[in-house]
């Protein structure tokens, strides 16, 4: 007989669910915070520099003519996509979650050198209220994604493990993870605006 739907059982799974994979967790984490720190004392190379300027030159063309909901939901649906494919694609021997984790981290400690460098460490509280929300709905759908991919490595039942993680990780996807998309979108978009 199938059970009913219960959010609070369904909240309570996900949370022992993660405890399975706070160590993925942690490591892109670990990932992220390492090549932040590398994109923000580290020089970089001018095709990248390059690359990452012309990135941004590009996202403030696209937006600058947005108002408050449309800026909204291009960010929730831009974050939404990095968190979606992190997730997915990290069925492909978890190869895209750690290239996810590495690349942004080094980007946003790139963009954060060259705040400060203009602007002074202050800047960068701005970028905290909406982070809170942000960085771990991203952490945790990189570090789901990651634990798709382990279990290819596995010597037995792989294809049953993958099954079991990918149920739960739908679960945490639609449960955790978007709700905290929609919030960080929410306060990203109210800073940009009126503060």
């Amino acid at each position: 007989m199938k059970k009913n739907f219960n959010l609070k059982r369904e909240y309570l799974e996900i949370f022992a669910y993660f405890k399975n994979i706070q160590k993925y967790i942690y490591f892109i984490i670990g990932v992220f915070f390492i090549f932040a720190l590398i994109g923000f004392f580290v020089p970089s190379p001018e095709i990248i520099s390059k690359t990452i300027l012309e990135y941004i030159e590009n996202l403030l063309e696209i937006t600058k003519d947005f108002g408050f909901w449309e800026m909204l939901g291009y960010i929730f649906l831009n974050n939404l996509k990095s968190s979606f494919f992190g997730w997915i694609l990290g069925s492909i021997f978890g190869i895209f979650p750690i290239w996810g984790s590495l690349s942004n981290g080094y980007v946003l400690g790139f963009i954060a050198a060259g705040t400060v460098a203009k602007n002074g460490i202050p800047i960068l509280w701005r970028l905290v209220p909406h982070g809170i929300f942000e960085l771990p709905a991203i952490f945790i759908s990189l570090g789901i994604g990651l634990k798709l991919g382990s279990c290819l490595f596995e010597r037995k039942k792989k294809y049953v493990l993958f099954r079991e993680n990918l149920i739960k990780s739908i679960k945490v996807f639609l449960l955790i993870i978007l709700p905290l998309l929609i919030i960080a979108a929410i306060i990203e978009s109210f800073f940009i605006f009126f503060i």
